[in-house]
């Protein structure tokens, strides 16, 4: 894929030079594609870090409205609570940070979770990983976040419910870097993230991800490959399928992007479930990272040399042009040819009522796992290629 963004931002020169022009953009587009962003203040400004305790303890854990790593005991795991977003009734919801801070000085990694509710196997990673860290023989810190959007996870949901004006549905995905004086709940809590929690203690990030609820994916990893740093990560995961695209403004790696921050997104499987199968590939592919930036010492696992990786920058969409049963006629990660027929529906006669052809040749990245579907509905996406880098295609949700 080319240097260049669909929004055309040259990514190569962000990690390289002034990033204050880059900031602006992302920050504008991120206003203009939230609900009710016109209402809302300026966002606040970032702050400098600096641990801030509130005095209160849950369940044996301090919780902080402010958090600066580097105010940690090395050679520790420090469990704590962060102080988010106010809630209708005045009370918070609070959102859980595990540090791992080594014996030595290092790169600090952030690895975040539970941004949308109903991705489970996006928690179970990070856990993993960090159950495998001795802070005694690291050099470096990894901060783990497995609730971020917690009401949506209180029903597992993919959703933030938001009460503001009534009920709301608001994707947490397209909040960031957020605006700690929003309009919306979850436009204040992701700000209060990113400005206190997220971005003064990163080097280098990863938001994991899954599947939504009725859609499933395979295990792949979405992030701009034309960016060397991002690549070198990518690289290093042991899974059969890579997005190079930037996709949307809005969405947490991009928001760590804008600022210089080298990040991406894991996706890893079905919504709701642990993918007890795919699971271990993100778990190893990160502990790789983790080397690969000199916090852990240890040979490399598996990486991208030792599977057969696609590698694709754009996704094609498969919608439903009818209501019915839907029957998929191939597998995920299988590969297809343009004219091949994937999938066909039927109505309550069993009667078919439609037939579906990709328009492409490429690899399934995602099909719908609920067998009813409406007119509109992805049915299918397919990894592919587009040769030209204005047709590239952003990953439909």
């Amino acid at each position: 894929m080319p240097g260049k963004s669909p929004n055309g931002i040259d990514r190569r020169d962000l990690l390289k030079a002034s990033i204050a022009t880059v900031g602006a953009a992302a920050a504008a587009a991120v206003a203009a594609g939230t609900a009710n962003a016109e209402d809302a203040a300026a966002p606040a400004a970032y702050t400098p870090s600096g641990t801030v305790y509130t005095g209160d303890v849950i369940d044996g854990k301090k919780v902080v409205s402010k958090l600066d790593v580097n105010d940690l005991e090395p050679g520790q795991k420090h469990l704590l609570y962060f102080q988010g977003v106010e809630m209708p009734t005045g009370q918070h919801w609070y959102v859980s940070v595990t540090v791992a801070k080594g014996a030595k000085p290092g790169k600090r990694g952030v690895l975040t979770s539970g941004v949308h509710g109903d991705e489970m196997s996006s928690i179970h990673t990070v856990q993993a990983v960090m159950n495998q860290l001795d802070p005694a023989q690291m050099s470096g810190t990894v901060m783990v976040v497995t609730d971020v959007s917690s009401p949506a996870l209180e029903s597992m949901q993919r959703r933030w419910p938001n009460q503001g004006r009534g009920v709301d549905l608001i994707d947490m995905n397209r909040e960031w870097p957020g605006n700690e004086n929003g309009a919306t709940a979850p436009s204040r809590h992701a700000g209060l993230l990113f400005n206190r929690l997220l971005r003064p203690n990163a080097d280098f990030s990863i938001d994991f991800h899954t599947g939504t609820t009725g859609f499933e994916v395979t295990a792949f990893n979405i992030g701009g490959m034309d960016v060397p740093e991002v690549k070198a990560m990518i690289d290093l995961y042991p899974v059969g399928q890579i997005f190079d695209n930037h996709v949307y403004p809005g969405v947490l790696h991009n928001a760590f992007m804008d600022v210089g921050i080298p990040s991406f997104t894991p996706e890893i499987g079905a919504a709701r479930v642990l993918d007890l199968e795919m699971i271990p590939l993100f778990v190893e592919g990160t502990m790789n990272v983790l080397k690969h930036h000199g916090i852990v010492a240890g040979p490399m696992g598996r990486t991208g040399k030792d599977v057969t990786v696609f590698v694709g920058n754009s996704a094609f969409p498969i919608l439903a042009t009818a209501g019915g049963l839907v029957e998929h006629l191939v597998k995920l990660n299988e590969k297809v040819g343009a004219g091949q027929k994937v999938a066909i529906q039927r109505n309550s006669f069993g009667e078919v009522v439609a037939e579906y052809t990709s328009s492409v040749a490429g690899e399934i990245t995602g099909q719908r796992s609920d067998a009813m579907s409406e007119p509109g509905n992805p049915l299918v996406f397919i990894l592919f290629n587009k040769p030209k880098p204005e047709d590239v295609q952003v990953y439909p949700e």
